[in-house]
């Protein structure tokens, strides 16, 4: 009676021994007493929350999305940043500027000037073209050919002091120098006031001082080559234009003798006039012989000697009359007979004549103009701020150009950082 208790109590303290180990000791009565009763209610099914493992499968992405989003920020935002302010705060060359500015005026106010201040004009004023000119040459080649002479600049722009990144690096052709020139020299002119501001910009106080000099020198040699080219073009116009009409001249004359040669008349005018006056005098005599033989015939006959002689008379002056007005205009004599034909071709070497002549006189005067305007200048640099040596160095700009690069660095990782979840949501 006691044995099975014994073996219910074992089985319990040890759950890991098998029936088949304990089949030789225990009956069938115990055995069957000692398994388990099967019921009829059926065994519960576990059952998984789908709704729930999506939201966890959100959230586990979600965790790894904010790293990659904190470091491409790091990578595309703050490692440029504070590469750039290590360059600019550590590496980068302090960079002097030296700036003056001046103006080119005129000895006379040009009237192109005076016109626009009361009426707008399209066409620019001479000075306004020369000022463009001088800033246009202070970014060229020539200048630098100019400078050369007297200045080193690779020397100047690879000191030694200055980073690998900004000075010059040598050896370096003519092309490369002119566009590094562009970056330290900057030229502009103001329409507002017509000054030119010219900043020049180096490595040290003294290198930028003898810069700017340098090209203040260069273009008042400039402005000066202009001025003294346009009075030797004036001069030289005015000279060939006074020889232009001394030789318009001198043909009106060469003709204008030929002709009297031709025709033997001085002045056909001065001989019609001599012609008219003798026709006037013929005809006042006509007028007193016909006045006097109308007397005579109240008192004799019509045959009387006197009446014939006062009629023959009368006959004479008014062939004489016809002789005479005949050589002024007859369309039966010689075109060469008739004065009137005659005038026409000494009027018009006449005029010509008359023309070279006034065109002669204006000419020698507008050549001694020139000369007068050839002696002083025309057009001059008025330097009011000169150039002066610098004492801060005013570039780099630091913290402006550490804010330039965060901020490209943050517009580059803001559109990138659309550019993937627009990419994202598509897929």
């Amino acid at each position: 009676m006691t044995a099975p208790p014994r073996t219910q109590t074992a089985n319990a303290h040890a759950p890991g021994l098998t029936t088949h180990s304990l089949a030789p000791r225990l009956d069938a009565p115990s055995v069957a007493a000692a398994l388990p009763v099967p019921t009829t209610e059926a065994a519960p099914i576990a059952v998984f929350d789908r709704p729930n493992f999506a939201d966890e499968a959100t959230s586990a992405a979600r965790h790894w999305r904010v790293p990659f989003r904190l470091l491409s920020f790091v990578i595309v935002v703050a490692m440029p940043t504070i590469l750039a302010g290590v360059y600019y705060f550590f590496i980068a060359a302090d960079q002097y500027v030296a700036e003056f500015r001046f103006a080119l005026r005129a000895v006379e106010p040009v009237r192109g000037e005076i016109a626009g201040i009361f009426q707008p004009s399209a066409a620019p004023s001479p000075v306004s073209v020369d000022s463009h000119a001088v800033v246009q040459y202070l970014g060229s080649r020539d200048i630098i050919d100019d400078l050369a002479k007297t200045l080193d600049l690779r020397e100047m722009f690879s000191r030694s002091t200055a980073d690998w990144w900004a000075r010059l690096q040598l050896p370096v052709s003519i092309e490369e120098l002119v566009r590094y020139w562009k970056n330290q020299v900057d030229a502009f002119y103001d329409v507002t006031n017509g000054t030119i501001v010219v900043r020049a910009r180096a490595f040290t106080p003294e290198d930028a001082l003898q810069l700017a000099q340098g090209i203040f020198a260069s273009s008042e040699r400039l402005v000066n080559e202009l001025s003294a080219r346009a009075r030797r073009d004036t001069l030289r116009n005015s000279e060939s234009e006074v020889r232009r009409a001394e030789k318009r001249l001198k043909t009106a004359l060469t003709r204008l003798s030929e002709f009297r040669d031709r025709e033997g008349l001085i002045d056909p005018r001065k001989s019609a006039d001599a012609v008219q006056a003798l026709a006037a005098r013929i005809r006042d005599d006509i007028v007193r012989a016909e006045t006097e033989l109308s007397t005579v015939k109240h008192y004799m006959r019509a045959d009387a000697p006197s009446v014939k002689m006062l009629e023959a008379r009368i006959q004479s002056l008014q062939a004489q009359l016809h002789s005479v007005e005949s050589e002024v205009t007859d369309t039966e004599k010689s075109r060469s007979e008739v004065l009137s034909r005659v005038m026409e071709s000494y009027e018009r070497l006449e005029s010509e004549r008359t023309f070279a002549e006034k065109a002669y006189q204006h000419a020698l005067e507008a050549l001694d103009r020139a000369r007068m305007n050839a002696d002083r200048q025309q057009v001059y640099i008025a330097g009011f701020v000169q150039p002066s040596l610098p004492e801060e160095a005013l570039y780099p700009r630091r913290l402006r150009s550490i804010g330039i690069a965060f901020f490209f660095s943050c517009a580059v990782w803001v559109i990138g950082a659309f550019t993937v979840q627009t990419v994202r949501e598509h897929l």
